[in-house]
């Protein structure tokens, strides 16, 4: 409420100001149309603050009816709940790319769906190209409709701006990262879909290549691009080296998928002395980054890494033309959509084994999150939509996304796998790691695309060994330490 009467009194300056640069140019105004003026004023600012106090109250309503449990996600039946709600509800995403005007329709047809259950329940969108900047300011100025993907906002801020969903304990039955977006035991966000960790690659040119089971270790995965430049025409392994930024995926393997360990990447990295020195079994950040210099300096990945293009490898794995790509699972529903053969699409987990266990990281991408600032039936309505999309619509699974609903039907499969979440750093060095990555100019896990592709020059020239870019790593993460003081523990 505090934000809203700042943002009320900024924009009643605003007006005040406007209103003198528009003023008559005679600079006739008597003593009488001042009086008047400011007694309309006064009025105004009474009726404003009348306003103020109603919508207090209302605020007071709603925030006592979500406390209440009255509106609840888990006790919502589909099809039965809230049947009765006529209204008109908005949703504010990011997804360009499947609602609006360049979209290719796909959110439309879900919301016709949706209609088809619940036919009074009117659903209207906006999609925002520039979303992480621009839904926090609309969130700011309350500008924004019922339902919403959560921006950056502090989590202690969330019931503030959006109601609950229930208590964490009691999502947790329902969702998967129930506790992405948790404040005091209750979950306010949930994802529209999940985002794993692994290897996109060609079921089919898999199977021409003779590569009999998915690689599990590095050897494995290695002789399996071998086999695929011996027994095929596909490039064995893309690396996109062109667009820069797809490099920077490599780094989204660290500790919980190298190590198996989930709290290495944000609570030991920083604190380790030798992170990159090889630990002799297949695992680590070397192993991780040795898979890529001796996949370049065997002749495993295109003719020429300085013209690869991120637009074209799509059609390209989709047909059969490239074997594997290193990217996250939200490529799937891309690779899948740029060609005539979907499901030859394949994602694996990457191919590092820690002590007999194969380990994935995942966790939700955008997550939905309904407003606290209207009222009973829009938040009601807005629930019921978000649990249609998220458990009957098939968004999740259409876009290749790791399963949000435990009950929904899903075709990602990393049964092989044993799934991480990389815990949060430890309190008072949430900021070590981004210190550190800036110190060291290497960016761990924050777009250090540029140290990738020097891996990829290094194997291709002969320039460096790939022990020789290991040795500079940590001596740079080194200095980074004694510079800024950081203590080293393991």
């Amino acid at each position: 409420m505090k934000l809203k009467r700042m943002v009320a009194v900024a924009m009643a300056a605003t007006i005040g100001l406007s209103a003198v640069g528009c003023g008559s140019s005679d600079g006739g105004d008597t003593a009488d149309t001042k009086t008047e003026a400011a007694t309309e004023a006064a009025d105004d600012a009474a009726a404003d603050d009348a306003a103020a106090d109603d919508a207090a109250a209302d605020d007071a309503a709603t925030d006592d009816a979500a406390a209440s449990g009255e509106l609840n996600y888990g006790s919502i039946v589909l099809g039965e709940s809230y049947t009765d709600i006529t209204t008109t509800i908005k949703w504010l995403h990011h997804k360009t790319d499947r609602d609006g005007a360049g979209g290719d329709g796909t959110i439309a047809n879900y919301i016709a769906e949706f209609n088809k259950v619940y036919p009074n329940i009117t659903v209207e969108t906006e999609p925002i190209t520039d979303y992480a900047q621009d839904s926090l300011l609309r969130l700011t100025t309350g500008d924004w409709g019922d339902i919403m993907f959560i921006p950056a906002v502090d989590k202690a801020e969330l019931s503030e701006f959006f109601i609950p969903y229930g208590t964490v304990e009691e999502m947790d039955q329902y969702i998967n990262f129930a506790n992405q977006w948790e404040n005091e035991g209750q979950c306010y966000g949930i994802g529209y879909m999940g985002n794993a960790q692994g290897v996109l690659y060609n079921k089919k040119v898999f199977e021409e290549a003779g590569v009999e089971k998915t690689p599990t270790t590095p050897e494995e995965f290695i002789a399996a691009l071998k086999l695929i430049k011996d027994n095929t025409d596909a490039i064995p392994l893309y690396t996109n080296y062109a667009a820069g930024w797809t490099m920077g995926a490599w780094d989204a393997y660290l500790g919980s998928i190298t190590l198996g360990d989930n709290t290495w990447m944000n609570q030991k990295f920083v604190h380790t002395a030798n992170p990159f020195d090889d630990p002799g079994d297949g695992t680590g950040a070397y192993s991780l980054y040795k898979i890529l210099y001796d996949a370049v300096a065997e002749g495993l990945i295109e003719e020429d890494y300085t013209t690869t293009d991120w637009e074209s490898c799509k059609s390209m794995l989709n047909n059969g033309e490239i074997g594997t790509m290193v990217l996250g699972s939200w490529a799937v529903a891309q690779m899948k959509a740029a060609g005539e053969n979907p499901d030859d699409i394949g994602y694996m987990p990457f191919p590092i084994t820690v002590n007999g266990v194969q380990y994935a990281t995942a966790g939700p991408d955008y997550c939905y999150a309904i407003s606290k600032d209207v009222d009973a039936d829009h938040q009601a309505a807005a629930m019921v939509f978000v649990k249609w999309m998220v458990e009957e619509s098939g968004w999740c699974d259409f876009e290749g996304g790791y399963p949000i609903s435990k009950t929904a039907p899903s075709s990602f499969d990393f049964s092989t796998a044993t799934i991480l979440q990389d815990e949060a750093a430890l309190a008072g060095e949430e900021d070590f790691l981004n210190e550190m990555n800036a110190e060291s100019e290497l960016s761990f896990n924050a777009g250090g695309d540029a140290k990738i592709q020097q891996i990829v020059e290094a194997a291709a020239t002969g320039s460096m060994s790939f022990d020789d870019i290991m040795k500079d790593w940590t001596t740079r993460w080194n200095d980074a330490q004694d510079s800024l003081g950081i203590e080293v523990t393991y």
